[in-house]
């Protein structure tokens, strides 16, 4: 019996949103797909989530995943970037779970460790990394798609093991598990 599945990376972004997909049959990968979403055109912050939204319904809609794999945004000194990455992320995130897609985060280092068995690698030596193991003849100009397709992959490599990120199946789930962030 064939077993396949189609997973979404997401390495969401309101400058540039990057996604990869890969399908898995019967535990081999295969590309399928990489792009990205340009947003610097765009000066309305509103528009860019919209966006971005609405791409993502569009490519569920289209690649039909059975999961999704989302870099989480890291943590770093510029409040301001953070806190547009983080609702480029939950806009991503929002779209999947209005599918009822599961969904898991990974933070940058642990998806640059299941690439290229370095945390801190650098975005060449993962796009590199995944040239070679998907046979890509060529690589993106920007490389914020093999940095989606890096989520992508990094899901595949931690399938079966139990704590790889936050997992989201729904709703449901999402407030359940983010809840105790709430202050009441």
């Amino acid at each position: 019996m064939k077993h396949e599945k189609i997973i979404l990376g997401i390495d969401p972004g309101t400058t540039i949103m990057g996604f990869g997909l890969i399908k898995v049959v019967n535990k081999e990968m295969e590309f399928l797909q990489m792009n990205e979403l340009l947003l610097q055109k765009y000066s309305d912050p509103y528009t860019k989530l919209k966006l971005i939204f609405e791409r993502t319904i569009e490519l569920i809609d289209t690649y039909h995943p059975d999961e999704i794999a989302i870099e989480a945004p890291f943590f770093g000194k510029n409040v301001q970037s953070m806190l547009k990455l983080g609702r480029a992320q939950g806009v991503a995130m929002a779209a999947g779970l209005s599918r009822e897609i599961p969904i898991t985060e990974y933070l940058p280092k642990k998806i640059k460790m299941a690439i290229t068995g370095n945390g801190n690698a650098s975005k060449e030596q993962v796009a590199k990394m995944l040239q070679s193991v998907l046979k890509l003849k060529t690589l993106p100009k920007n490389l914020d798609s093999t940095d989606g397709l890096a989520a992508a992959v990094c899901h595949f490599y931690n399938e079966g093991r139990i704590e790889v990120g936050k997992n989201y199946s729904g709703w449901e789930a999402f407030v359940k598990q983010n809840e105790k962030r709430v202050k009441k």
